[in-house]
């Protein structure tokens, strides 16, 4: 047995171990990658740990710790109710919203993991607020800042659309970006309605119903319009919080860690760590206990598994997929299988490295034009971005490490689920979408 082979055996015996037994699966997969890669692979322990995210670990730690501090003392509430009178007291409204402004971060040139850094603590925190499923809110917006990255100006739209170009493949930054943006879209509308989307849309209804009941019983009463309800049915601004000295501070520095990792491309771990520094240094009595509220569990977690498939990585497993999949005779069934193969490793992965790694391993295969390279090129790289919904990938850590403690496992579960779900599913629709009608014109 190759040692590529035993190393994908062990990839799957760590999901069931750790979905059997009670254990981290981070921490069975940081094992794993010992095993595997000293005594298959053969390489040293300072290899092996060369693969340990540490730039995800310094973004999960200090977002996390940066919101943590956010929520204890107000902040976070303050913003989460303004967002409620800006849409008018309808709840329903709200994930796509989120979805349309991480889409257009995106889309203009930011990082998908900063927009995603940036929206998800206050979106996850509306979540909990409103009692809108915590999934669905997570998939809008990781959705929104894949489909917009996919933009001409956007980060995977430059490497697509550049590697397209080197290869001298032809291409279409049109039906790439539009594409993208329609499936991530669907993807997003499906969640909204089968995680509670029109239970919300129900409750907005009737608490514009019971709002107008109420203006109406009132005579002379015109403030009561203005002000709307939640999703909940309570007056929005009755509860809002006062901005004092600390929430207007916080407020400075996330507007500080916005501009600076979006216009400025600064580093977003490193930007929120400094600014929750200076926070806690200002107001040390608000700041106890805030580093408990890292999500340790899940920085081990993503950590772990990430540190395995970089091990894969790094020796050439992928590699080794990739020519496998070249020496199939059927054209369309290796145009399949390389959908499949971007989607499986973006998953536990960089979407951006595949995207630059997966796309090169398919010229030769392309350049053959027993497929269309635009719709090949495009339904690769939807393929490979639509998962990063999955726990295991930047933005879908973010999404549970921003979670409710009380939700975070569940969110995690079934964010796993929703990831592995359309791991399979999308390679497939876009390979009867994109690939198969060309092949058969």
């Amino acid at each position: 047995m190759s040692a590529e082979i035993i190393a994908l055996v062990v990839l799957v015996l760590v999901f069931l171990v750790a979905t059997v037994r009670s254990i981290n699966m981070g921490a069975l997969a940081l094992v794993a990658a010992f095993v595997v890669g000293t005594s298959v692979f053969g390489v040293e322990v300072d290899d092996v740990l060369g693969g340990f995210p540490a730039n995800l670990f310094v973004i999960l730690v200090g977002v996390t710790y940066l919101f943590a501090l956010a929520k204890t003392n107000g902040t976070v509430d303050w913003i989460v109710h303004r967002a409620v009178v800006a849409v008018r007291g309808r709840v329903a409204l709200m994930p796509w919203v989120m979805f349309a402004v991480c889409a257009a971060i995106t889309a203009i040139g930011a990082a998908s993991p900063a927009a995603v850094a940036i929206v998800a603590p206050v979106a996850m925190g509306f979540a909990a607020r409103y009692r809108i499923h915590p999934v669905m809110m997570g998939m809008m917006v990781v959705q929104g800042a894949t489909g917009g990255s996919f933009s001409p100006i956007g980060i995977f739209g430059a490497i697509t659309n550049g590697v397209v170009d080197q290869s001298r493949l032809p291409g279409n930054a049109g039906v790439l970006f539009g594409g993208a943006l329609v499936a991530c879209a669907l993807i997003s509308l499906v969640g909204f309605l089968v995680l509670g989307g029109t239970k919300l849309l129900q409750r907005d209804r009737q608490s514009s119903r019971t709002a107008a009941m109420s203006v109406a019983s009132v005579t002379g009463g015109g403030s009561g319009s203005e002000a709307g309800s939640g999703g909940d049915g309570e007056p929005v601004d009755d509860a809002l919080p006062r901005l004092d000295a600390q929430r207007s501070l916080t407020l400075a520095g996330l507007l500080v860690l916005a501009v600076g990792a979006l216009v400025l491309d600064l580093d977003i771990g490193f930007l929120a760590l400094a600014v929750a520094v200076v926070l806690t240094l200002i107001f040390p009595s608000a700041a106890r206990g805030a580093v408990d509220k890292i999500s340790w569990g899940t920085v081990l977690l993503v950590g772990g598994i990430v540190t395995y498939v970089a091990l894969l990585q790094d020796q050439g497993t992928v590699k080794w997929l990739g020519d496998g999949v070249a020496q199939v005779g059927a054209p369309l069934l290796a145009a399949l299988l390389i959908c499949l193969i971007g989607a499986v490793v973006s998953a536990f992965a960089s979407t951006t490295g595949i995207l630059g790694a997966l796309i090169p391993l398919a010229v030769p295969f392309l350049q053959t034009g027993q497929v269309g390279a635009v719709g090949m090129v495009t339904a690769l790289a939807i393929s490979s971005s639509v998962v990063d919904c999955s726990p295991f990938s930047t933005n879908g850590a973010l999404i549970v490490a921003n979670s409710d403690v009380a939700v975070r496992d569940d969110v995690f579960k079934r964010l796993m689920t929703w990831g592995m779900t359309i791991m399979v599913a999308a390679p497939l629709l876009c390979w009867l979408v994109l690939i198969v009608p060309g092949r058969l014109s």
